[in-house]
């Protein structure tokens, strides 16, 4: 009997040792990390549309990942997009620290140190900035701050075309007159 009872003792220790998959044995002292299926070092990428190029972007690197959820590419070392006309000249330009683009929204959010200027010589500065390609439009929530050759106007929020022309400035907290 008592042979039995030490089979038995044996044996459930075993099943106990044994309910856990390795699976979860690695999640538990690892938690799950999701890597890039792709990476790219020193990117150029052409964003088109109907044959024409609509704007030139560059990064330092480029990791996209997908899930079940999303698919995303992210360029935690920094961006820089020339936006580009039908003739194919510049008409603004980008540059961000930090980027990240949900693959299947088309939009894009650029954040830390975010410029943008345009032909004319005016220049956007913000913390972030979102690009919804769909639309070809650009629009920040947050602070603003957009230098023109005759004035400095400050607002929370901001919205207008790629080419930057004619910004809407939401929130108005000041204008400075340069003349």
């Amino acid at each position: 009997m008592r042979l039995i009872s030490q089979c038995l003792l044996i044996l459930n220790l075993i099943l106990v040792g044994c309910s856990e998959s390795n699976t979860d044995k690695v999640k538990r002292v690892s938690p799950e990390r999701i890597l890039p299926i792709e990476t790219g070092k020193d990117v150029l990428i052409n964003y088109t549309d109907s044959g024409l190029t609509k704007a030139r972007v560059k990064a330092p690197l480029l990791e996209r990942y997908a899930t079940e959820d999303k698919n995303y590419t992210e360029m935690r070392y920094g961006i820089s997009v020339d936006f580009l006309n039908k003739n194919g000249t510049v008409e603004s330009f980008l540059k961000a620290k930090y980027a990240i683009r949900y693959d299947r929204e088309k939009r894009m959010i650029a954040r830390n140190d975010v410029v943008v200027l345009n032909i004319a010589g005016d220049t956007l500065r913000t913390e972030e900035l979102i690009w919804e390609e769909a639309t070809q439009r650009v629009y920040s929530d947050k602070f603003v701050r957009i230098t023109t050759k005759s004035e400095i106007i400050m607002g929370d929020g901001f919205e207008s075309d790629i080419t930057f022309k004619n910004p809407k400035i939401h929130k108005i907290r000041g204008i400075v007159n340069l003349k």
